[in-house]
């Protein structure tokens, strides 16, 4: 810093790293540092961030459907707003969610009501905890990640240009965010399933719950994530509209993480210091593009299926990226002739498509959640798997051709993908690498629109947010939107 600077190193006085990465494009991976640097100068004590809320125990209430990201962010802008949300959430709380997720695992046994993706916190809770977003809004990112950094989070998710939470640290970050609205005025009420909307005077201002209680609000934020099947139908039957959204389907691949160490830091393995590698890589196929996606570096993978009789996969990593493998979901875009067949226009033809690939990847696996697989170079090959490698998704894998799970046109771009990749990734197209069926659940298929008040145009106080609604994509942009769900409802009682 000081020959950039022209300086003496004896005057830089203090030093705080704004941003850091990994480059490891050359044959020698270096750190890269944004930072803030003082020269004979003793800089000010910076004040602690605190987010600071009002008590809101007697304020006027608003209905927050669901606990993920966009939920419980949400539920904070509100009460900053003096308004007392009242948090609803179909699953259970973290510590009853464990339980569950253990049985999917170990069992097989899914419970439609708590699972990966259903129960507090959303489908981020157990899968991986990953910040990085795209959106150019650095101010609101920053705000989102300084929130998760109040709340237990580690604060180098403030530097890092791929920010980590981790699973293992996520519940307890979650569990904080809901002490913090529960401390505060607000309600989190969990087994409360929303089955329909209440309207009043031409405004949805309140929502029946499982067992047919009422629970009225000043409006409702929606936030019931991307799984959230019945949500869309139960606003099919009030009239409301939807729309077709394109999304992105295909398999997770693993490897073991030493060979992704090596052909990341072009070595024979991982130099010390660095963390386990990770990539991201993105190839057009015809009109399609494949990429990769949620790469989970030291990572497992799970079983993400929300009912009985589906195959769905996913990945998540610990904070410390200790496991052998790594794992990545390779996917492929949809296009409309893709969703043609299953109703072109219709709202529900991605959702049709989503589902049968699911209901084919159960088959092939043959129950207890076990997963269809095939060798990374058999699957691109186009030929069948003997046998598997060892593999990382605990309910157990059983040896398929994934091609007659998936549509034949994602089957090829994925296949031409996969090849380009290895092209690109010398040694990825491996016989030790394993590809598992079926990544589907990347965004929500269906689209939930909102005019230029945050509102549903059908639907005065009804503001739908987050994946669900599909409009973000990851914990922070989810959190980003329910934010922006929560100034539009306060807006709208402005």
């Amino acid at each position: 810093m000081a020959r950039r600077l022209g300086t003496a190193a004896s005057s830089i006085t203090h030093v705080t790293t704004l941003r850091r990465s990994i480059d490891a494009r050359g044959r020698r991976p270096v750190y890269v540092l944004r930072v803030r640097v003082w020269v004979d100068e003793v800089p000010a004590p910076e004040p602690a961030w605190r987010l600071e809320l009002p008590d809101v125990r007697a304020a006027r209430p608003a209905v927050v459907v669901g606990a993920g990201p966009a939920g419980l962010f949400a539920a904070l802008r509100l009460i900053e707003g003096r308004v007392r949300p009242i948090v609803l959430e179909r699953g259970k709380d973290v510590r009853g969610r464990r339980h569950d997720v253990a049985r999917l695992n170990r069992h097989g046994l899914v419970d439609p009501e708590s699972n990966y993706c259903f129960g507090e916190g959303g489908a981020g809770t157990f899968s991986d905890g990953k910040l990085y977003t795209r959106s150019t809004k650095r101010g609101a990112v920053e705000r989102i990640l300084r929130i998760l950094v109040a709340h237990g989070a580690p604060a180098d998710v403030l530097i890092d240009a791929h920010p980590h939470v981790g699973t293992n640290r996520l519940p307890g970050v979650v569990t904080a965010l809901r002490e913090t609205i529960v401390a505060h005025g607000g309600e989190v009420r969990f087994g409360a399933r929303v089955d329909d909307l209440a309207p009043s005077g031409g405004r949805a201002t309140g929502v029946l719950v499982q067992g047919g209680e009422r629970i009225d609000g000043a409006g409702i934020v929606l936030a019931t994530g991307h799984s959230a099947r019945d949500v869309y139908a139960l606003l099919r039957r009030r009239g409301l509209r939807l729309e077709v959204k394109p999304f992105a389907l295909g398999v997770r691949v693993e490897h073991a993480q030493a060979l992704v160490d090596a052909i990341q830091y072009h070595g024979a393995s991982r130099p010390a210091g660095l963390p386990p590698a990770a990539y991201g890589i993105v190839r057009r196929v015809g009109e399609r593009g494949v990429y990769a996606f949620c790469m989970c570096p030291g990572g497992i993978i799970c079983p993400a299926m929300t009912a009985p009789g589906e195959i769905v996969v996913n990945g998540w990593s610990p904070s410390r990226r200790t496991s052998r493998f790594a794992n990545a979901g390779i996917v492929v875009e949809t296009t409309a002739e893709d969703l043609h067949a299953f109703g072109g226009d219709d709202p529900f033809a991605g959702l049709r498509l989503q589902a049968l690939v699911e209901r084919a990847a159960a088959d092939a696996g043959g129950g207890a959640c076990v997963a269809p697989a095939q060798r990374l170079d058999d699957f691109v090959a186009g030929r069948c798997s003997a046998d598997l490698p060892a593999c990382s998704y605990v309910p157990g894998l059983r040896a398929a051709d994934l091609a007659a799970v998936l549509p034949p046109r994602v089957t090829t771009a994925l296949r031409e993908g996969l090849a380009a990749f290895g092209r690109a990734m010398r040694g990825y197209v491996t016989p030790e690498a394993v590809v598992v069926g079926v990544e589907t659940r990347t965004s929500a298929p269906v689209r939930i629109p909102r005019d230029a008040s945050g509102m549903h145009p059908d639907a005065a106080g009804l503001f739908p947010c987050g994946e669900g609604a599909g409009a973000a994509g990851g914990i922070v942009s989810a959190a980003m939107d329910g934010e922006r769900a929560a100034l539009a409802l306060l807006r709208s009682l402005a």
